[in-house]
Formats: structure tokens, sequence, C-alpha cells
């Protein structure tokens, strides 16, 4: 039986570009795996100078990254071209397989590898699969597929229970730990 507690995201932030990823490289973190679509760009949307500039910046404190998507590689490798990581396509979130691949790939381990999206039924659950401390951020738009705007409905009752949980209360002393205090 599907338990909400093992939907819940480790942390609920507003945006992947708000996030001090300062503190999570010295907090022993090497690997980020995020999702795209919401995460980084509007859906369907190419890098953007902005994510350009994160996986950037996330290359120079010496991350790894590895974007991985329910997408197609035509639109998986698009973005990831553009950032210069690696990514994995068609990857069957929330199957956690694919989260190992990707620690695979950056030669992390799930101690010290983050996972960041902004979906609960694919993203945070596939990563809590896994095994891996994950960040689930606000969705960048509110125009989504059919599909996903059930899925966002469901969320909504998730994130609820979530709000009076004591996960949540445990993660908001880390929010402002990890919480940039300036805008990218």
């Amino acid at each position: 039986m599907l338990k909400f507690k093992n939907l819940y995201p480790d942390l609920y932030m507003n945006s992947a570009y708000r996030i001090d990823y300062e503190q999570l490289y010295q907090d022993g973190y090497r690997g980020i795996i995020f999702d795209i679509d919401n995460t980084l760009v509007t859906h369907g949307a190419p890098a953007n100078k902005r994510a350009i500039r994160l996986f950037s910046h996330l290359s120079e404190l010496g991350f790894y990254c590895c974007l991985i998507s329910n997408n197609q590689e035509e639109r998986v490798k698009m973005f990831s071209d553009e950032v210069e990581t690696f990514y994995i396509y068609n990857a069957h979130k929330p199957n956690p397989e694919n989260y190992k691949k990707a620690m695979l790939m950056m030669g992390t381990d799930r101690s010290s590898t983050v996972f960041i999206g902004d979906q609960i039924f694919t993203d945070i659950w596939g990563a809590n699969r896994a095994g891996i401390f994950n960040i689930m951020v606000k969705k960048i738009y509110w125009k989504e597929e059919i599909q996903i705007v059930f899925k966002r409905f469901l969320e909504f009752f998730v994130l609820l229970a979530y709000r009076f949980s004591k996960r949540r209360r445990d993660s908001l002393n880390l929010i402002s730990h990890y919480t940039r205090g300036r805008r990218n």
C-alpha cells in the first residue's frame, strides 16, 4: 500500500534557481539529478540563459549533474546539449532504476546525490524509492498536459498532508540552510 510519507519531499522550495548549491556541496553532495520540464524551464522549452548559467556554475563548484526525464530522447538530448551534462530519457519515473543509473553515470551514491524536481508522483516518489535526498520545487508554469493536470489535483492532497507532517516540520529547519539569499 502506498503511504503518503513515501510521496513527501525532503524539502519543498520555491525554485531550483533559489537553492544554495554551495551549501549542498559543503554538506557533501557531489551529484545532482534534475527533472527538466517545469523544474528548470517551462514544459518543452529549450535551455535558456538562466539554466545554462546554473549548470555552468554547478560544474565550477565541482558537481556532476544528470537530467532524467520521461520524455523522448530528442527533447532531453536537446536540453542536455545546451547545458552540457549527462541525460537519461524515457526514464519511467517513478521507477528507481534510472535514478540509480544516473548515480552510476556521475560516479556518486545515495549519500552524495540530491534530486530536484517538480512532481510528486514521478519525481519525488522515484527519488524516495531510490533512497536519494530530494527537493521538490514549485512548478514554473501553470499550463500543463491533461494527464499532468490530474496528477497535480492529487498532489494537492499529498501536499496538504505534508504541511502537517513531522517530515515538513523537520524540513523547515533545512530550508534556510539551503535557500540562496539572492536571486539568480
